[in-house]
């Protein structure tokens, strides 16, 4: 065990593959340090400064969506991460929150997008898969009517993966999203549509959802942040669904935002997790918790299970490392506890569910890409029969239970996200090779996942390769019902490494 003091030097000796020992005609930058008030277009600004500008009364509601609207028109053709427009409702909105006088929400005016495989009143929950498209919900679902409690302005919703459960977007009824960073690198899935538009700038929020890391995954690989909440943290209810989904797809499943700013998540996800009747698990916690003694202790860890650590990953952990230490942090190197084995069961666990209550419809409704995908999963993470099953959901207390009593200590825990940088549109429909190198390398994603634990990421480096720029974004995981203390710290390395956004848009421009 290794312990970095103030000032690390960002040397290690325990990774896989030295960041010098390149080989790979690659290089990797870092922003420009702490975030600053925008200059540019209003469809620049991060949520945080749209509220303050609109609640100020120096920007109205209005001019808010209007640029966003704007920017959506300008860029998503190109993109394809929007793929219900809702331009003119959401103008309609703005200008009566504009003649609002009551008091204002911490969004109010602020321009988000919503993921199609969550219920909007009035507007189709496809989840990408042709024979659902005219599934109208008759309700929004809680997170969607917190969010516009708060004042939020909904200007489109965003594409996902069939049955949203590919780590890349793209499906027959909407077509695949692009990355706005350049077609040689995927946007990420199942809320790639979401990461994308919103690092395009295309509303300064995007809701997604995560079973498995799909907002994590977007996040890495648009060059944005995010949190993944805790089990239940956020009421989860569609009220056009017609079964309740299996007790795994509620244990692993989340509800979270994705943005340009981690201060923006401070801001939004509390009205996120405002409780709803219809959730009868959701845990009503406030979004702060009790403050720590002392400086918080940070596990750290560069273990890659199965592939090596690529260099310019290892580069980006150890910034993010000396980003914390620099901030307060008191970050120490250890052994994960039981990572393959949590991986891989909650893998198994979770298509040995899919399976018995998901492969009927995928089989009936699915396209043939989509069924080859999960012909392939099933292959490379075979399912179980009843007892194994239930001795895995056994198990799955005891690898709590060592997380829990470690990040009693460590509330916080630094990882990759995934051990190379992120991969190319399609990869993981290309045969075992293609997804072992894609979804089947997020050992650490599928943690926070089946233990329920809080887990963002954020980028630390952009990457420089022969095909186009790759973000390389490092996941830190959080104590139970703790997202705070995990925004913070990435506020700490957002504030010292800098953001992405203006990169991407100059490169976007073409400039």
């Amino acid at each position: 065990m290794r312990t970095e003091g103030r000032k690390a030097s960002g040397s290690s000796g325990a990774a896989s593959c030295s960041p010098r020992a390149s080989g790979h005609h690659s290089r990797l930058f870092h922003g420009r340090g702490r975030a600053v008030m925008s200059t540019g277009p209003l469809w620049q600004k991060s949520a945080t400064e749209l509220s303050a500008l609109i609640r100020k009364g120096e920007v109205s509601a209005v001019d808010a969506v209007q640029s966003s609207v704007d920017r959506m028109q300008a860029v998503n053709p190109g993109l394809n991460a929007v793929v219900t427009d809702l331009s003119a409702s959401a103008l309609e909105r703005a200008k009566t929150l504009d003649a609002w006088k009551g008091p204002k929400g911490p969004l109010h005016g602020v321009p988000i997008t919503i993921k199609i495989n969550i219920d909007q009143k009035g507007e189709a929950s496809s989840n990408g898969v042709v024979a659902f498209k005219d599934l109208i919900a008759p309700g929004d679902a809680p997170l969607v009517k917190n969010l516009l409690d708060a004042g939020a302005v909904v200007i489109g919703r965003t594409n996902v993966p069939e049955f949203s459960r590919r780590c890349d977007t793209d499906n027959p009824l909407f077509g695949r999203t692009w990355n706005p960073w350049g077609k040689h690198v995927s946007p990420g899935g199942s809320s790639g549509g979401a990461g994308a538009a919103v690092a395009a700038g295309i509303g300064a929020l995007g809701h997604g959802n995560d079973i498995g890391g799909s907002l994590r995954f977007p996040a890495a690989g648009n060059g944005i942040v995010t949190v993944k909440p805790g089990v239940q943290r956020v009421p989860v209810y569609n009220p056009s669904q017609t079964a309740e989904r299996g007790i795994l797809a509620q244990q692993m499943s989340a509800q979270g935002l994705l943005a340009r700013s981690a201060r923006d998540l401070h801001l939004s996800m509390p009205p996120m997790i405002a409780a709803d009747p219809r959730d009868p698990f959701h845990v009503p916690l406030p979004w702060r918790g009790p403050a720590l003694d002392g400086p918080i202790k940070v596990g750290f860890s560069l273990e890659a299970p199965d592939l090596p650590l690529h260099p310019l990953v290892e580069k980006a952990l150890l910034a993010a490392r000396a980003a914390l230490t620099d901030a307060g942090y008191v970050v120490e190197e250890m052994a994960a506890p039981s990572l393959r084995e949590i991986a891989f069961e909650g893998r198994q666990a979770l298509m040995t569910e899919s399976y018995h209550l998901m492969a009927e419809d995928i089989e009936k409704y699915g396209s043939p890409a989509i069924v080859s995908v999960f012909e392939q999963n099933y292959r490379r993470t075979p399912t179980v029969e009843m007892k194994p099953m239930l001795q895995m959901l056994a198990r799955r207390t005891f690898y709590a239970r060592q997380w829990s009593e470690l990040m009693a200590e460590y509330p916080l825990f630094l990882s990759p996200f995934l051990p190379v940088p992120f991969y190319a549109p399609g990869r993981d429909a290309e045969g075992a090779e293609g997804l072992r190198e894609s979804i089947g390398q997020g050992h650490w994603s599928t943690l926070g996942n089946y233990l329920g634990l809080p887990a963002g990421n954020v980028p630390a480096g952009l990457g420089e390769f022969p095909e186009g720029p790759k973000p390389i974004g490092v996941q830190i995981l959080g104590q139970r019902w703790r997202e705070d203390l995990v925004v913070d710290a990435m506020i700490a390395i957002e504030d010292r490494l800098g953001t992405l956004s203006r990169q991407l848009w100059a490169r976007m421009a073409g400039g």
